[in-house]
């Protein structure tokens, strides 16, 4: 098993570290900085000695750059690193080309997962992956020894991925939160209570059958009730409102659930609603 190097205490860092301890690789360093890194590198790996990244990445056969995305190229281009270690980074963003001044083997391997601080259990997430064709059956296996799978996603593809990801997920995280806070000015108590059972078997169905998951009142055609909607939401809800409603207009034409002049009722509202003018 190879011996794995951290650098970065961050929440994922140390999460992945914990991981691959568990699955059997012995982890000889971790870089710490701050008081939560510190923290976290004491609770999720306490047996591996907190270094500075230079030491770490001379003790170690896997060198794991945990930090920032800005930060990793000017990080790897300062550790010792050797042909025959591998450096790999967690951006989801980044591939190879951010790697390029190291002297190791690169490998980016994004985990697609959140990471809230503690140990996560990465059995059965698939993680993403670039890498020369050398690095191919390392990665492999080290994944496999996770209980994980892997995907593959050229370097050019790399930020339309990752694209992908945000914008399923962290945009998730904003819409739900700008529900709640329309549930709560509705006097709904408990938002968490009505949306939860919704939103998890909208999840499952949209993850099972993409866009044919989709119902409510544009995939019916109800325009009046869209407008009723948009008359009531205000500010930044009522904008991310509208230009989700274009988006899901768009699809349900091409997929044939309205008509065209049923789409055309619901362009007119929504342009209506773009510059101001009052509902007819």
């Amino acid at each position: 098993m190879e011996r794995i190097g951290i650098i970065g205490a961050g929440r994922a860092g140390s999460a992945l570290g914990a991981a691959l301890a568990s699955a059997g690789h012995p982890v000889t360093g971790v870089s710490a900085r701050s008081r939560a890194s510190l923290d976290r590198a004491a609770h999720l790996l306490p047996h591996a000695p907190v270094m500075p990244p230079d030491q770490v990445a001379g003790r170690a056969d896997v060198v794991l750059l945990a930090v920032p995305d800005d930060a990793i190229a000017a990080v790897a281009a300062t550790l010792p690193l050797t042909p025959d270690q591998y450096v790999v980074h967690l951006s989801g963003a980044h591939g190879l080309a951010v790697l390029q001044g190291a002297q190791a083997t690169p490998v980016a391997l994004h985990p697609p997962m959140t990471f809230p601080g503690g140990p996560v259990d990465l059995t059965d997430v698939v993680f993403t992956a670039t890498a020369p064709a050398e690095a191919v059956d390392f990665v492999e296996r080290l994944v496999k020894g996770l209980g994980a799978g892997v995907q593959w996603v050229a370097e050019e593809h790399r930020a339309l991925y990752h694209a992908g990801l945000v914008h399923g997920a962290n945009h998730l995280t904003t819409l739900v939160s700008q529900a709640y806070d329309v549930l709560r000015e509705a006097g709904v108590a408990d938002p968490a209570a009505a949306l939860g059972p919704l939103l998890s078997a909208t999840l499952d169905n949209t993850l099972r059958s993409g866009h044919d998951a989709l119902t409510g009142p544009i995939a019916r055609g109800d325009v009046e009730t869209v407008a009723a909607h948009l008359a009531v939401l205000r500010g930044r809800t009522a904008s991310t409102y509208a230009e989700l409603a274009r988006a899901t207009v768009e699809r349900v034409t091409e997929d044939g659930r309205i008509d065209g002049a049923t789409a055309e009722r619901f362009a007119e509202l929504l342009k209506r609603h773009r510059t101001g003018e009052a509902p007819r």
